[in-house]
Parts: C-alpha cells; structure tokens; sequence
C-alpha cells in the first residue's frame, strides 16, 4: 500500500441509488460516478443507517449508530422566537453529540489534515470535532442567496450556486502544498430540495415524459400527488417556513413526473461536481494516492407508496450508492452478498490508511471485501433506524421492520413489515403476519431483537 494515503469522502443529499447509472439506471445521466463504480467497488446493497440528515451524516462520522452518537433518531432542534421546536441549521460549540472520538479526529491524530467542504447538518460544529479547515454554508437547504462559514468565522454571503462556490474551493485545497496527507470531507448537496434553486440547464436537462416511475407510485391506477409536499420539494423552508408568494402555487401541469425530471436534473448536477473533484485530483497528481468513497445520506421516496422525502423503513428511503475508488490499492469489482452501512465508512478507511480503529466504532471494516479475500463478512447483513421508533434489518435479500423494544427489552408486537426483495423489489407484498417464509423471519427478527437490545443510547 502506498504510505499514509489521502482520503475524501464525497457525500451528498437524499440520492437515493436507484437514480445512478451503475445502478441500473438507463435514463439518468451519472457518468462519473459510473466511472468511479467501473474503476472502484461498488456495493450493490448499501444503505442509510437511519434515513435522516443528522443521524445519517453524524452516524458516518461516529462510526456510531444515531442512538448512541446523538441519543436521538431524528433532527435535533432547536426553540424559535415563540418557543416552537423547529430543524436546527446552526452547529453548537458544545459537543451536545458525538462524545466519543470522530473519523476526522481519529485522522487529525495520525497526521493528517483534516477538512470539510460543503454540508455539515451535525449538531456539534465540525471545528469541535476534528476539522482543521471548515467551508459549510449556514443554511442547510438553499442553493443561492447563500452564507457560508470559514473556520468558525462570521457568516459571509457569496455569489452565484452554493455547489459552485464549494467546488471552487474543494479545487482550491486540492491544488494546494502540504506536508501532510489529507482527510477531505466534501459534501454537496443536491438533489435534496429546493429542486427548483439550480442552474437553468439542469432544471430543463430531462423531459418529464421519459423518466421511469417506480411500479410503487401508483396505488390502485392512481399517480402519487400531493400538492404541499411538492412545494417543499420546490422551495423548502421558502415556502414551508416563510411562505413567499412565489411558492405559494405550483406551475401549471406541475406532476409527479416534472418533480423526478428536476430530481434527475439536480443528480446530474451532483455528478458534475464528483467529474470537477476528480479531474482536480489528476491535475494535481493525487489520484494515484486518494482513495475516494462516493455516497449518500439517505435515499428519497418520491411518490412511492404514496409517500415523499425519506425516513422511512423503505427502500427508496434506505438505499444509496456506495462507491470505494482506489485503482491502485483494490481491483474493481461489484458486491452483491454484502450489505454495507454508512457506519462501516469510518472503521474501513481507518484501516486501508493504516489508522488504528477505536473500540467504540459499531461499523464493519469492509477491508476484507475490497481487498478481494471475502465476499461477505459474517455479519453481512445492515441495520436501519428511524426516526418514527421502526427498526429493521436488510440482507441482501430480504428487509424486515419492527417497533424499537421497550426499556424492559419486551417487543411491542410481532414485525410489521417484512420482505422478499428478490421476487417484491417494490415491496407490494408484506409477509408480516403471513406464514410465508416464517423460518427466515424468525431469524431476522432474532437479529433484530438482539442489535436492538445491545446497541446503547447516549447517556
């Protein structure tokens, strides 16, 4: 291995994997992270380990799943003017989350430089918690009109697309000297909304009556519609919170196929940066000694079920993209028997760098699969948690969810969902309650059960 190699993770917002060309996906237009998948390995299953922003993004960073790092499974918030909970957007200086020693710290400590760009959505701000340099704009879910915040520093307003600026810059710390090799967080938001704050270009790339839909949008001959969440898809907090008056109707025609056509729009956008990020590394001789992972937060439901945005124990919700790019350390290859978590991340680029992992990462180390000595670990399979107390447990083939135990470790009830993703990819057919492969639910809801009751809350 080449010493102390360089590491960036690439994250971005609400991709879920089956929007990626490697994926399987004929229509939508990723030809770098293609590349990236050809040339890496990619994890046929991969999931979030809780479909929300914070859990999902402070899980990674933890190693941790979202009820030990945060003791929470959902957004923190925070009281408004009146008093009302709303979605906190501005980091404390209190390490409120993350007690214990994060990916980035635990690189700072084996010399590195430590970075991040982009997105941060983590409760405690990143200057606590491991990052030599921060870039992170203050809003979490706009594209212009944005602030950003250097080191801590005060708020400043730039010009243009927030992507761009970020890139710009992601460019800029690739280009520059350093005596130390680095740990790059960089973090790019779309496609999470506003859908409709993007370059024009992306906005009009795709014709709505050429996308896929899902089967599952459709519940009996009916297209999933619903008018007030396709304006938080638009506008986000422009309309939710603050209610303009250009968000207060939607544009004539407006659909379930134009919302996945900007949707696919704002993935190609995110492909774009992922080429941008990539072509800086060869410019400046890098890429022989970077290893790159490319994935998301969370998946999106789009209209399936009937459901839109994520956090539920779905599929759309769950699934990501999950990418290990390093040509000269690992073959290329495609996983299938190995579900990968966004909690294995930190464990196994700790140890393809040469870094110790502390005992209190829950992730996986995948170093095993990527080197080519395993196909599957013997815990092969990923655990899920929501932000609604449903729990599950997805192998390769099968998903299945249940409420979280109580305190005195007794189940509530019997599963409520469980799945045959082989012959029910959109899960129309819950075998809960059925006597239908009652053998293999058993054994995941033991599984279940025993994840659940070892796996520790904060405090």
């Amino acid at each position: 291995m080449h010493n102390r190699p360089n590491v960036i993770v690439c994250i971005c917002d609400q991709l879920r994997a089956f929007e990626v060309g490697c994926y399987g996906n004929s229509v939508i237009r990723t030809p770098n992270i293609d590349r990236l998948a050809r040339e890496g390995i990619r994890f046929e299953h991969a999931v979030s380990t809780d479909p929300v922003c914070m859990p999902a993004r402070s899980s990674l960073i933890s190693g941790q799943y979202a009820r030990t790092c945060m003791g929470a499974l959902g957004n923190a918030s925070v009281p408004d003017e009146r008093g009302r909970p709303i979605v906190a957007s501005w980091p404390l200086q209190d390490r409120v989350h993350l007690p214990d020693a994060t990916i980035a710290e635990q690189f700072k400590a084996a010399g590195y430089d430590t970075a991040l760009i982009g997105k941060w959505h983590i409760h405690s701000a990143p200057e606590i918690v491991g990052f030599d340099y921060t870039l992170y704009p203050r809003v979490n879910h706009r594209h212009t009109g944005q602030e950003f915040v250097r080191d801590g520093g005060r708020p400043q307003l730039v010009d243009g697309f927030s992507v761009d600026y970020e890139i710009e810059n992601v460019l800029s710390y690739l280009a520059a000297d350093r005596d130390n090799p680095f740990f790059l967080y960089y973090s790019i938001s779309p496609p999470h909304m506003p859908l409709a704050d993007a370059p024009e270009e992306y906005l009009d790339m795709y014709d709505p009556d050429e996308v896929p839909l899902r089967p599952n949008v459709f519940k009996d001959g009916e297209i999933a519609f619903d008018e007030n969440w396709f304006k938080v898809y638009l506008w986000d907090f422009l309309y939710y919170s603050q209610k303009l008056p250009h968000t207060l109707d939607l544009p004539d025609g407006f659909d379930l196929r134009t919302l996945t056509a900007l949707y696919y729009g704002l993935t190609t956008w995110v492909d774009d940066m992922v080429g941008r990020m990539m072509e800086g590394l060869r410019a400046n001789g890098l890429l022989e000694n970077t290893i790159v992972v490319f994935t998301s937060d969370h998946g999106d439901n789009l209209g399936s079920h009937h459901r839109f945005n994520k956090g539920l124990l779905i599929e759309e919700s769950i699934r990501i993209p999950m990418i290990f790019h390093a040509p000269w350390l690992w073959d290329a290859a495609v996983n299938r028997t190995q579900v990968a978590q966004l909690v294995d991340i930190m464990p196994t680029l700790l140890d393809a760098s040469g870094s110790p992992v502390p005992g209190h990462v829950q992730g996986r180390n995948l170093s095993p699969i990527l080197t080519g000595a395993r196909q599957q670990l013997d815990e092969y399979w990923g655990f899920i948690e929501t932000s609604d107390g449903e729990i599950g447990v997805r192998t390769p083939t099968h998903l299945l969810g249940r409420r979280a135990l109580r305190s005195d470790g007794s189940a509530e009830q019997e599963p409520t969902s469980f799945f045959d993703l082989q012959d029910d990819p959109y899960e129309m057919n819950n075998l809960a309650g059925t006597s239908r492969q009652s053998q293999t639910l058993a054994e995941l809801d033991d599984l279940l059960n025993a994840w659940d009751m070892c796996t520790p809350w904060m405090n």
